[in-house]
């Protein structure tokens, strides 16, 4: 095999404790011994994240998004310093970087900055010197030259924006399972593993729920058509391919199901039924990076309407008083809001040349007694909202009704 430029990414599960971060340095030294350069990003170690976030609430339960970015980001250098010092004591040069040393510079937004650019030379100097580079993902500097970090699932994006950066072959994502499944097996126990699968469908299946990948992650490789192999850390399998277009000539119409169940769904109630109001709203929410899914604006016969978007339930307090602000400031009604919902979605790119997928989906769902109250749809998906405590029941049942148990990877 040629030696080649590879990034890998290792989760918080990978480098969990001292044992596992010494499995990931034998697995990173083993590339070596074949000749190949490697950048590895590294996540906090475990669930350091999360304990980190509860000590800030402790602390303060509204801590500014500086601050919370200064506190998080240490996760992430821990977890790298230690696996060099673990490849250290196996012979091998290794050097440990966070995300500012590293050069990945971002916008000047907190707690989900977007990366603007990495400067290279730091770390191609030393990929030249024969030393394994070790980054801390999830984070960056900004162009004020302050701590930002990139969002939940942020160090996949630091690994596949490097792997363009450098030119690598291939951008490798070490996680706790071994690849992308058609649903979550953890719930959908006749889930297939698939062996490959498009950037859409990879960004259709991670946007509606699937936690495996960051959208932002996919949406760099698909735009630089950088290939993301995602794979266990655990095993020595086969994990899955995402690419820009499949190996075969004919696949599935659907290729998986996912579920999400943090988010909410908000209403604004008796919106005077004229041009512009709608915008008005979604225009605000945008500008306080209030990120929209779903929207569904009920038919007006009493030049009043009921306008129904969800959100991430992260981001319900801060919403609902956007919500109601402009719900004041157009003349509106109440704001009510729902948390427990759940939203479920099929995904294929073969949808886009297959009808009747929409009917028997929402045929399977109702002769289920499964209630429909929100649909949105796009060329490759169809997402439908229904009770949280049926969500589960309504992921099994799609992913029967498509027959996703007998699909070929």
């Amino acid at each position: 095999m040629a030696a080649k430029l590879i990034v890998q990414k290792y989760g918080g599960t990978s480098v969990g404790d001292v044992k596992r971060i010494e499995a990931v340095a034998e697995r990173i030294i083993s590339y070596a011994k074949k000749g190949h350069k490697l950048a590895v990003v590294v996540s906090a170690m475990g669930d350091t994240t999360d304990e980190l976030i509860e000590l800030s609430q402790k602390i303060n339960p509204d801590p500014s998004d500086r601050e919370m970015d200064m506190l998080i980001s240490t996760g992430e250098q821990i977890s790298s310093a230690l696996l060099a010092m673990a490849i250290h004591k196996r012979g091998l040069e290794a050097i440990s970087f966070t995300g500012s040393q590293v050069g990945i510079i971002t916008d000047k937004y907190h707690t989900k900055a977007r990366i603007l650019k990495i400067e290279t030379d730091r770390i191609k100097k030393e990929l030249d010197s024969n030393k394994v580079v070790i980054v801390a993902g999830f984070q960056g500097k900004s162009i004020h030259s302050e701590i930002t970090t990139l969002g939940r699932g942020g160090s996949d994006l630091s690994a596949v924006a490097l792997a363009v950066a450098l030119g690598a072959d291939v951008c490798e994502i070490y996680t706790d399972v071994e690849g992308i499944y058609t649903a979550d097996p953890r719930i959908v126990h006749d889930a297939k593993k698939l062996r490959y699968i498009t950037f859409d469908e990879m960004l259709e299946l991670a946007a509606r729920g699937a936690q495996v990948m960051q959208t932002r992650a996919v949406e760099v490789g698909k735009k630089f058509n950088m290939p993301i192999y995602v794979r266990s850390s655990f095993s020595k399998k086969e994990g899955t391919i995402i690419m820009d277009k499949m190996p075969r000539i004919e696949e599935a119409v659907v290729r998986g199901v996912a579920l999400a169940e943090n988010e909410a769904k908000i209403t604004v109630c008796d919106v005077p039924d004229k041009p512009g109001l709608a915008a008005t709203i979604f225009t605000d929410l945008a500008k306080q990076n209030v990120n929209v899914d779903m929207i569904v604006q009920n038919v007006s016969h009493k030049k009043m309407t009921d306008i129904s978007f969800t959100v991430p339930k992260a981001t319900l307090t801060k919403s609902l008083k956007i919500a109601r602000k402009i719900s004041d400031k157009i003349g509106a009604g109440d704001v009510v809001y729902d948390e427990n919902i759940a939203k479920v979605s099929v995904i294929g790119v073969g949808m886009r040349s297959q009808s009747g997928v929409a009917a028997k989906c929402f045929s399977s769902l109702a002769d289920n007694k499964i209630n429909i109250e929100m649909i949105s749809t796009s060329e490759i998906s169809i997402s439908c909202v229904v009770k949280k405590d049926l969500g589960k029941d309504a992921l099994r049942v799609l992913h029967k009704t498509f027959e996703l148990d007998k699909i070929k990877g």
